[in-house]
């Protein structure tokens, strides 16, 4: 079964672009390098932004959670507010093969 990390972020005023940025340059090229990795969506409406990644297991997304995620606030620490809410899901359906 295929597992999800929803990650709700708050960005600070006038940031939104270059959230999107380090979505792209950091985030998404240090989710590739992870063990069990599938995807990544990253969506931003304002002030308000939701990045939701795919995994092959729970195990994977934990691991990932535990290393790669906290330095990534880290360098996320400067375009957003508070600490991201993260909620974790069984994936039920996808259009994502293989």
């Amino acid at each position: 079964m295929r597992y999800a990390r929803n990650v709700h972020f708050q960005i600070k005023p006038g940031k939104d672009q270059e959230f999107t940025k380090l979505m792209q340059s950091e985030v998404i090229p240090t989710l590739k390098k992870q063990d069990g990795f599938r995807s990544e969506v990253a969506l931003v409406n304002g002030q308000h932004a939701l990045g939701i990644s795919l995994w092959n297991d729970r195990a994977s997304a934990e691991k990932y959670a535990t290393t790669g995620y906290p330095q990534l606030l880290t360098k996320l620490g400067g375009v957003i507010e508070a600490t991201p809410k993260v909620e974790t899901f069984e994936v039920a359906a996808t259009t994502i093969t293989g």
